[in-house]
């Protein structure tokens, strides 16, 4: 049974970092496509960054630079360094795999497996 439980959020001052876990269980991390979606009050779910099996990252515009998108294989963990956040950055953040190992596109329905989310607050 797969399984995806994300932690590390929290609220921070804006310019300031935190780091997302996602422990998967019922595969392994690093065999299929993974990625981190945020969802804001009112808006869409939408990709933040993925990562395929042969490491291959893509990330959103509105994060590229500050973002970072990782695998823990020791650990089965997809991790997300979120760096010099930004009010903007305030969502529920989750993480999702694919039953596939090319990550195509970052849209949610391509996407099988989710976790329940973590809050990530910035405030300014």
């Amino acid at each position: 049974q797969v399984q995806l439980v994300e932690s590390g959020g929290g609220s921070v001052q804006a310019g300031g970092s935190l780091r997302l876990s996602c422990a998967a269980s019922g595969f392994t991390v690093g065999s299929v496509c993974m990625a981190w979606f945020r969802q804001a009050p009112g808006k869409e779910r939408r990709g933040v960054a993925s990562i395929n099996m042969f490491g291959g990252t893509n990330y959103a515009d509105s994060v590229k630079g500050r973002f970072k998108i990782s695998q823990d294989n020791t650990k089965n963990t997809l991790l997300l360094q979120l760096n010099s956040l930004e009010p903007e950055d305030t969502a529920v953040y989750y993480c999702a795999a694919r039953r596939a190992v090319a990550c195509s596109t970052i849209q949610p329905v391509d996407f099988a497996y989710w976790g329940q989310g973590t809050q990530v607050t910035v405030s300014s």
